[in-house]
């Protein structure tokens, strides 16, 4: 079935998703939906990806890189004329808000799915937004936008406004470039480093500052627009979970949002787009001061972004919409699908973005290969561009799957949600689901007492130390083994199962583990009615936790959103390991190295920083692990780097 425009033109055959991951994999399911053709396009790192094998056609635009492939102009403009594609949708991060881009597409008479190319231009910087939405009536948060970028001016111009501050990158999002500033005492390096982080990620160190609300709520606002002079606000989106500026959890609508309260924010927003001659979706983005409750007179414009969001789900799930399609629809010429009048929220959606990263160590982004993966989508919609075995390369965005859940009310959407995380099921790479569980269970959370602070107040008790295997993990994991064992035999010969069958008593045999270092027993006794499990003098019993067999042969026991992994005790490899020190940091991905603050003979205490990686278009600091005295630096700044490349060695510990 071909879908039509509201006039009956057709609606264009071919579409070609400039993105990748799980919002390539979201516009292609629409897209067939409505009959249109799609073509993806792949670097060489997503030729096997998930996104290239649903899509109609695929063609490959370059090397791994997103400079030489997903951000190259002229590589996707070739794609789409090789394609016959009408339309490219440009999904969001990459190309999206590119205004050289959105240009190029009209002059090669391809249909843009966005924004035109002025509303990007328009709100692309965020000064001068800034200055644009002043000038409409929107209010503003207070702070400095001008062009004397010397950091004398803005350090000066930050204690004029008063600290706390926000230095952000004009030319950024998704927390890039951003630093919140506590004192004078910190404001040049945060300075340098927020540069630094926005030259690299969008090709412009300006930035801009502005007031930090000590107590604020991010709450954003759905907008859309067609050709024919119409604009509607979908609702807000309650952002406030974030970690550096990330989202985390996103919801609709916002908790404690008065009827008057969402009117007057619905209203700044459609006079947002308005100003700019919008068209398509895009979001503006607010700042509530939620220390007296939301209040209509406590809100203030930050940004528009002027493309489709990662947090849209949400949306979608309290208005029944597709956002796709409306997108799809206002870039064919259609006038909006439903009028103010018509659009009511119906119960309450939240998204956790489920990342590939280690919460344990500062939340570092994970890559590897995802062994084990079976999302409990049951109740929820999970958006993925990931399978079994893909791997998550260092080249982009360790996103595994955004997971939805929808409710009639706030909690049974918590509960649902949480459910679902701690029921997934991922090995070969650590992932912040527990984290995500611990924060959608927990108290001030679900009592909607909710600000941009809360996961920094509460890291303690959303990332708690490590844990140590409990008696009933490790019966688990001989169980598996057990059971592996019986699977494994060939021909279901009996007499060859290793099943420690007696024709009187019982035998015993003994598994070990180890896991951080320690050696870990658990004794399987074989009788007449199965297995037993010891663990030291106590029968236990098995957890209920999933379990699967990695690559290495370790073992991975899945439960609560945890993954905890025991390999099998090998004296050789614990000898070797007892026989090594920590005597060096090393890079944890691959990546550049921007800063060295250490030098030879430099003497170094714990938690002091030795040098700066950049990684996945983000700054890590890598830290020392104890008080030490550095022998060597064995990297300079600018040196591009691999996963465990020595940065930097300490001296090793005289005898006594």
């Amino acid at each position: 079935m071909k879908f039509t425009t509201g006039d009956g033109r057709a609606m264009f055959s071919t579409l070609l998703i400039a993105n990748r991951g799980e919002i390539a994999v979201r516009v292609i399911r629409t897209a067939r939906r409505m009959g249109i053709e799609t073509v993806a396009v792949y670097s060489d790192a997503d030729a096997g990806a998930m996104h290239v094998a649903m899509a109609d056609r695929a063609l490959r635009i370059g090397p791994a890189p997103a400079q030489e492939s997903y951000l190259k102009i002229k590589a996707i403009l070739d794609a789409a004329a090789e394609s016959g594609a009408q339309a490219i949708h440009p999904g969001y991060g990459f190309l999206s808000e590119n205004t050289v881009f959105a240009e190029a597409c009209a002059q090669a008479g391809i249909v843009f799915v966005g924004p035109p190319p002025a509303a990007i231009s328009a709100m692309g910087l965020k000064d001068r937004a800034k200055a644009l939405m002043a000038q409409a009536g929107v209010a503003v948060v207070p702070g400095y936008l001008g062009d004397d970028q010397s950091p004398e001016t803005l350090a000066r111009e930050a204690g004029k406004i008063g600290y706390p501050v926000l230095i952000k990158a004009v030319a950024g999002g998704g927390g890039k470039g951003m630093r919140r500033v506590d004192s004078a005492g910190d404001f040049a390096a945060a300075l340098e480093s927020a540069r630094r982080e926005a030259q690299s990620a969008f090709g412009d160190a300006k930035v801009l500052i502005e007031k930090y609300v000590t107590q604020p709520r991010h709450i954003e606002v759905q907008v859309f627009a067609d050709t024919h002079g119409n604009a509607v606000h979908l609702f807000e989106r309650d952002c406030s979970l974030q970690r550096r500026h990330q989202k985390v959890i996103e919801e609709a609508p916002a908790p404690g949002m008065s009827a008057e309260m969402r009117a007057a924010m619905g209203a700044a927003a459609v006079k947002a787009a308005k100003a700019v001659n919008y068209a398509g979706a895009g979001t503006v983005e607010f700042i509530a001061d939620a220390s007296d409750g939301l209040r209509a007179d406590r809100f203030w414009f930050m940004e528009m972004n002027t493309r489709l969001q990662v947090e849209h789900p949400v949306t979608e799930g309290i208005t029944g919409l597709d956002l796709v399609e409306w997108q799809l629809r206002v870039a064919a010429g259609e006038k909006l699908p439903k009028t103010q009048g018509e659009l009511a929220p119906n119960g309450h959606a939240i998204e956790a973005r489920l990342y590939a990263e280690d919460p344990q160590k500062g939340f570092l982004p994970a890559i590897g290969t995802l062994e084990h993966l079976n999302f409990a989508g049951e109740g929820v919609r999970v958006d993925t561009g990931v399978r079994a075995g893909d791997a998550v390369s260092p080249f982009y965005d360790p996103m595994i799957a955004k997971v939805i859940a929808h409710g009639n009310t706030r909690d049974e959407a918590a509960a649902k949600l949480a459910h679902a995380l701690a029921h997934t099921e991922i090995a070969g790479l650590n992932t912040n689901a527990a984290f995500l569980v611990r924060a959608l269970h927990d108290a001030d959370f679900l009592a909607g007492r909710i600000d941009t602070g809360f996961i920094p107040r509460k890291l303690d008790t959303l990332v708690p130390p490590s844990r140590e295997p409990l008696p009933r993990d490790l019966a688990a994991a001989a169980k598996f083994l057990v059971s592996s064992r019986r699977q494994d035999v060939c021909g279901g010969d009996p007499w060859s199962a290793r099943d420690g069958f007696r024709l009187q008593g019982e035998a015993r045999e003994t598994v070990e583990f180890s896991h951080a270092g320690k050696r870990l027993a658990v004794q399987v006794v074989y009788g007449r009615d199965g297995e037993r499990f010891v663990v030291g003098d106590e029968v236990v019993a098995p957890s209920a936790a999933a379990v699967a067999r990695l690559a290495n042969a370790d073992i991975a026991l899945m439960q609560g959103g945890e993954t905890m992994v025991l390999s099998l005790y090998d004296p050789f490899t614990a000898s070797e390991a007892a026989g090594s020190a920590t005597d060096s940091v090393s890079a944890p991905m691959p990546g550049k190295v921007v800063q060295i603050f250490v030098k030879a003979g430099d003497h170094v205490t714990r938690g002091q920083p030795l040098a700066v990686l950049e990684a996945m278009k983000m700054e890590h600091t890598l830290s020392a692990a104890a008080d030490a005295k550095i022998e060597s630096v064995e990297a300079t700044a600018g040196d591009q780097v691999g996963e465990g490349t020595i940065i930097v060695r300490f001296e090793k510990a005289k005898a006594a």
